[in-house]
């Protein structure tokens, strides 16, 4: 008996979220049970989850040709829409947004990354950098911009003729333990970041654009010089770890 030949799961071509996307996700926020979501999960896989697979599809190829190191596919990439409650105090079991991250080998944990984000309280989104990292990397992140101070700030003057600039959201109020003499320099409030993040909104009109794929890259394009100074950080760091062991 012949095998049956493989699945194609190569997405359809990104032609933009659905119409009914945003609806879905304030419908969801308002009722958050699981017979509203399997009454509506058709609605979310056409107009959320299939295009966002699709456009992860469609930037993998696209930051190839622009020379951009983030790659990424429609299995890995995006997260689940189920909350995991185990450890927070809501309960709720859905979130109100869809995002997908992609990085230099593809998988969620790797860091430095462009995340693209669909709903939400906040709006959508797209934003590139290091979020989340551990400890031990976010002082490599800081030792990289202390060390080479001069060079952070050309990163900062690259991304802001952009209209780019690193977020202060969650950022320490003093000075990180080891870097108190850098109280009143030009790095100070780079020392303090928990995370070196920056990002654009995406208007709603926008997520119905085939063109989205063209503003992502353009910005992920203009956010590269942040990725390559933290990649370089945390590079460094490893190097020096690995030579003393």
């Amino acid at each position: 008996m012949a095998r049956k030949p493989p699945a194609d799961t190569t997405p359809p071509p990104f032609a933009g979220f659905g119409a009914g996307a945003l609806p879905f996700f304030a419908g969801l926020a308002a009722n958050q049970t699981r017979d509203w979501f399997l009454e509506h999960k058709a609605a979310y896989e056409r107009d959320v989850k299939g295009p966002l697979g699709s456009l992860v599809h469609a930037l993998a190829f696209a930051f190839a040709a622009h020379d951009i190191p983030l790659t990424g596919d429609a299995k890995r990439s995006l997260f689940r829409l189920n909350r995991d409650v185990r450890f927070s105090n809501d309960k709720s079991p859905y979130k109100t947004n869809a995002g997908a991250v992609m990085t230099r080998d593809g998988t969620k944990t790797t860091l430095g990354m462009l995340y693209v984000q669909v709903g939400g309280d906040e709006g959508s989104l797209m934003a590139v950098g290091f979020y989340g990292a551990e400890p031990k990397d976010l002082a490599a992140l800081r030792h990289g911009v202390a060390d080479r101070a001069e060079q952070w700030l050309d990163v900062v003057a690259q991304l802001a003729e952009a209209g780019l600039a690193p977020s202060m959201g969650n950022a320490l109020t003093r000075l990180p333990k080891g870097f108190e003499d850098h109280a009143g320099s030009p790095i100070a409030d780079a020392l303090k970041l928990r995370n070196f993040v920056v990002s654009r909104p995406i208007a709603p009109e926008d997520l119905q654009r085939v063109e989205l794929i063209d503003d992502i890259v353009d910005f992920t394009a203009a956010a590269l010089p942040l990725l390559r100074f933290g990649w370089s950080a945390l590079d460094r760091a490893r190097g020096a770890a690995e030579a003393i062991r």
